[in-house]
């Protein structure tokens, strides 16, 4: 199979051509190997080899949906046995997996074929992709620009057609935020569809699901049918739909009230982001939806700082636990992680009980809004693709970082206001993607919006919770008024 030949095919259209013995597995692996040696050099989307492949490809028993198809896992909570999981981290380097994550495993039942692991910030912790262990991973529609985090390894090697879609995990915007930035679909499903597990089974407080970035929605539909299931030791779970996604949508959703914002209490979003829900507010409308500019049902402000109080304690508990088992020091961390886990543990008990309490808040205003609305539409980044180091911590503050966190110096970081401009740095550019994370409902973003730059700027949709499917056939039908799938960045 040329590698031309390759790019023409989504996951469901490569998975037909193996079953239907048009082409072989290995054929089609040879294919997105190919690809990947001619592009990933520019992008840096895939840090780490497994070399099973070739054999899963060979075997005659491969079976499952989606037998065959390429496929990347991420180098952080989609574990592989026998392959060391970093999370990005120098302190993870060695740290083998003894099994298969519930995902890996059904992935590999689905009859994906998985040749590689995906770049990611250190513990995904930022929503762009820069490791100090294995360097920044690049847009492959303009490689200085980010294509985005925390999965943003992901995002990039299917948007540059290594790989029709890749396995993604989002904890606070991190299957969205890359596929905003490259141009695909990302669904953050409902908390507890797609539970983590069993090496971390409620990772920051269940806030985090697992998931896929892919290019097109009948992809997302299939690939989700295929990776859902009943895993017994999940600490969260959510009914499996009664119908699957691919079955909903074969049908066009019902009429929907939409509601549709683009403001922000942290920041004014770029004209680009406006433009682009305004655009999708237009087409909306044109396919029979009933679209009304509405408030915000939340404070973007006091919803990141809870969710930043929340993720700081979690992250200072990865770090402490990271030391624990694996004997890791300070020089295994990068100065960012080791500031935002003492902020955590500065912070205290009352802090994070407090973020807690507030969750209630949020979901009761969502819950409000979703009384007159069936949707919420926003942009699903306030800003186009930052460029790769625009989020880099100067040298100077990384030693102070080191110093304060050596010396417990949290309180001090805390007292100068620190959190509040984190959450203006960090979430300032994405400042609408944490809401679902925080009250467990799923959104998606759609890659509806093209910046004068070429960059690609999605748009998000939110529902209530169990809502999935209903995101799915919304943005079926937006793909099928303005394809995207048909768009390659050049490499």
């Amino acid at each position: 199979m040329r590698v031309d030949e390759y790019l023409r095919y989504d996951a469901t259209g490569l998975a037909k051509l193996v079953a239907d013995k048009e082409v072989t597995a290995a054929e089609v692996l040879a294919a997105a190997r190919e690809r990947a040696e001619a592009v990933n050099p520019r992008i840096n989307a895939i840090v780490a080899d497994i070399p099973e492949a070739e054999a899963q490809a060979a075997d005659d028993s491969l079976s499952g949906p989606f037998a065959g198809v390429p496929f990347l896992v991420k180098d952080l909570a989609q574990e592989y046995q026998g392959h060391p999981t970093t999370y990005g981290s120098r302190a993870l380097v060695d740290d083998v997996a003894e099994e298969h994550s519930y995902f890996t495993r059904s992935a590999l039942d689905a009859g994906l074929v998985i040749f590689g692991k995906t770049n990611t910030p250190e513990f995904g912790s930022k929503g762009i992709t820069e490791p100090e262990l294995f360097g920044p991973a690049r847009n492959p529609w303009n490689p200085d620009h980010t294509p985005g985090g925390s999965s943003g390894g992901s995002g990039a090697a299917v948007a540059a057609g290594i790989v029709p879609a890749a396995g993604a995990n989002d904890g606070g915007g991190s299957i969205r935020i890359p596929a905003a930035c490259n141009g695909l679909v990302g669904l953050k499903t409902t908390r507890g569809l797609l539970p983590l597990g069993p090496q971390t089974l409620d990772a920051s407080n269940g806030f985090v699901v697992q998931g896929v970035v892919t290019r097109t929605v009948r992809d997302a539909a299939g690939l989700y049918d295929a990776l859902i299931g009943d895993e017994s030791l999940a600490m969260l779970h959510a009914p499996r739909p009664s119908t699957g996604f691919t079955e909903a949508i074969a049908t066009e959703p019902r009429k929907l009230r939409i509601g549709v914002t683009s403001a922000s209490s942290i920041v004014d979003p770029d004209p680009e982001a406006v433009a682009a829900v305004e655009d999708a507010a237009k087409l909306l409308e044109a396919l029979g939806h009933e679209v009304e500019e509405v408030e915000a049902p939340y404070d973007a402000a006091e919803l990141g700082r809870d969710f930043l109080t929340i993720w700081f304690a979690s992250a200072a508990a990865e770090v402490a636990e990271t030391r624990l088992r694996v004997g890791a020091k300070d020089a295994d961390f990068e100065a960012d992680t080791l500031a935002v886990a003492e902020l955590g543990r500065a912070g205290g008990v009352v802090a994070l009980e407090l973020a807690h309490l507030n969750r209630r808040n949020h979901v009761r205003r969502l819950s409000e809004f979703h009384e007159t609305y069936d949707l919420l539409l926003t942009p699903t980044l306030a800003k186009p693709p930052l460029k790769v180091g625009q989020l880099t911590t100067p040298k100077a503050l990384q030693t102070a970082a080191r110093v304060l966190s050596k010396v417990h110096g949290g309180r001090v970081m805390r007292a100068t206001g620190m959190i509040d401009q984190l959450v203006d740095e960090n979430l300032g550019w994405v400042p609408y993607t944490q809401l679902a994370n925080l009250t467990g409902r799923p959104a998606i973003s759609v890659p509806t919006h093209r910046t004068a730059a070429g960059l690609p700027l999605g748009i998000q949709l939110s529902g209530q919770l169990g809502d999935d499917a209903l995101l799915l056939q919304v943005a079926a039908q937006l793909e099928q008024a303005k394809p995207w799938a048909e768009h390659w960045p050049t490499l």
